[in-house]
């Protein structure tokens, strides 16, 4: 379509023709309008890039032409009046349906001309750069989804915590991808309670991050308990099956029972003003372990498909941490339930002597290992105690720990005496082939005798507690460890009255990275630790007194008294 003689033309007759040809064949958009901003002239670019016929803009405003076309008349006005040329941004959406375009930016010059017999009047000259603007927001986004993947390798997943981790990524995907955001985790053990019934799977609901004008209201969502069921034909529940993600985009109430499986809840969604749905399973090793579920809410723009594969990914990465974290806590608590069955709490052989025991795991990790007690009936009313730690730490550790104790107590079953005893036990662990060392220390108490008999294998040395008389180190010949073939033990024997308290540990109490143990030592012989009372509360002081943070190390105690 080209444009006619005047008033289609407002440029004189005699207007050369290359610059008519330059006008009507460039393809960027040449407008002329009066002082009143009405139409002229437009050029068959603009008549192509608008889809309005170069007759209904004569005479015209722009807005009254194209409405949805934002353009800036106050700058327009400014070039008629001092006649200095500026640069305008125009939005909107045309005439033009095929292809679908959508909004649409134009950068456009404005100058002021005075044309024969038309007067004043302002020309202005664009160009579309919609596609450029589409490119810098796709750069943009694609920022943003590698600066949010990003963030996750150091945001999501910083403990070996469940919930933690959850509220981690909830954080992360609010306000940046959402406006709320939570996640449920399969639960498999139901802690005593009913199980669900067949065919539906128990998330539990972990903490999420929403606005608060929206907590309360979402906070019914899952109902009053801290699990949600999922029956089949659930949207979560296809996620979770298919391991593809929802999408509910300006969602119906339809749409939204698919997700509640509830019309009270669906009223929910609708009243907190959420429009817009995104479900992305959790899968972790080829199975999906929860899902975490996103909602946007008043003014957002509804979910795009840009969005989708950026949540899926921080979702991947989550659901690694999220397993790893939960196969965590798992063997964590094999590992305490294989731990306080090694280390049972050691009784009273005979009622002339009173024990107590502590065993607490490192700060560093919580798993079992090597430390180890016990306390065995000797012939004549004599009690053996015993504390051990095998070298090295975890399950391979417990394992030789368990062979250790099992061991001794055949051993000392002999009634031979203590150092006999620890030499039976050196050549008995070497001829089994026990790949790891262990310190060891024993103490035969005498209640007829009032006294103690100790030996020690390469174990930090024992406390006696004596009422009115302070806390002392009782320092042993020193003996290898059990396991080195190398024997040689000796023995000690000191006095112990009635009322004294005999304190055997494992060296994770007294070692600190960067303190000599000797200075250790020094400030365990100058705690004041009470003689009388329970043996608990005594123990209890102990371990406020040396704790400087988490200890570093396993620690075990036995405490024991002639009551």
């Amino acid at each position: 379509m080209t444009s006619s003689p005047p008033p289609s033309w407002p440029f004189a007759d005699d207007a050369s023709p290359v610059v008519r040809q330059l006008i009507e064949g460039t393809t960027a958009a040449v407008v002329v309008l009066d002082e009143q901003l009405r139409h002229l002239y437009v050029n068959p670019a603009w008549v192509r890039v608008s889809g309005v016929p170069a007759e209904a803009f004569s005479g015209r405003t722009l807005r009254e032409v194209l409405p949805d076309v934002h353009c800036p008349d106050d700058v327009m006005r400014q070039v008629l009046a001092d006649g200095e040329p500026r640069e305008v941004t125009l939005t909107g959406t045309t005439h033009v349906a095929s292809p679908p375009r959508g909004r649409r930016l134009w950068r456009a010059v404005y100058h002021r001309l005075e044309l024969p017999g038309w007067g004043v009047c302002l020309a202005g000259v664009g160009v579309e750069i919609s596609d450029l603007r589409r490119y810098l927001d796709d750069l943009e986004t694609a920022h943003l989804r590698l600066a949010l993947l990003d963030a996750a390798a150091t945001r999501v997943g910083t403990t070996l915590d469940i919930e933690t981790t959850c509220v981690e990524l909830a954080e992360l995907l609010v306000p940046s991808l959402a406006d709320a955001a939570a996640a449920g985790i399969v639960e498999e053990d139901f802690h005593g309670a009913p199980p669900p019934p067949p065919g539906v799977v128990r998330l539990r609901k972990m903490k999420g991050s929403v606005p608060p004008e929206l907590e309360w209201q979402l906070r019914q969502l899952g109902g009053p308990g801290p699990h949600v069921d999922l029956p089949r034909g659930s949207a979560a529940r296809h996620c979770m099956n298919t391991g593809r993600p929802w999408l509910g985009n300006l969602a119906s109430e339809e749409l939204f029972q698919k997700v509640t499986v509830d019309p009270e809840r669906a009223a929910i969604f609708r009243r907190s003003g959420i429009h817009s749905l995104l479900i992305v399973p959790l899968v972790a090793a080829g199975r999906s372990i929860g899902v975490v579920l996103l909602g946007r809410a008043g003014a957002s723009e509804p979910f795009t498909e840009d969005d989708v594969e950026t949540v899926q990914g921080l979702a991947a990465r989550a659901a690694v941490s999220i397993d790893s974290a939960r196969r965590y806590s798992r063997e964590h608590t094999m590992a305490l339930e294989l731990q306080r069955a090694l280390l049972s709490e050691p009784s009273s052989p005979h009622p002339g002597t009173e024990v107590a025991a502590r065993y607490l795991p490192s700060g560093r990790r919580v798993l079992v290992g090597g430390d180890w007690y016990d306390s065995l009936p000797l012939p004549g009313s004599r009690t053996l105690l015993v504390m051990g730690d095998v070298m090295g730490h975890g399950f391979h550790a417990a394992v030789a720990m368990s062979q250790y104790r099992s061991l001794l107590r055949t051993v000392a079953a002999s009634g031979m005496v203590v150092e006999k005893i620890l030499d039976e036990f050196d050549r008995r662990a070497v001829h089994l082939g026990l790949d790891r060392l262990t310190t060891c220390l024993l103490a035969v108490m005498d209640p007829q005798a009032d006294s103690c008999t100790l030996a020690g294998a390469g174990h930090p040395p024992p406390v006696l507690v004596r009422p009115g008389a302070g806390t002392e180190v009782l320092w042993l010949p020193a003996g290898p460890p059990i396991g080195t073939g190398l024997g040689g033990y000796e023995s000690v024997t000191v006095p112990m009255e009635r009322g004294a308290t005999l304190l055997l540990y494992t060296d994770g109490l007294v070692e600190r990275r960067g303190t000599d143990i000797d200075v250790s030592l020094q400030e365990l012989a100058a705690l004041r630790l009470p003689a009388d009372g329970a043996l608990d509360d005594l123990l209890d002081t102990l371990l406020s007194g040396m704790a400087n943070g988490a200890y570093e190390d396993d620690v075990a105690i036995l405490a024991a008294r002639r009551p």
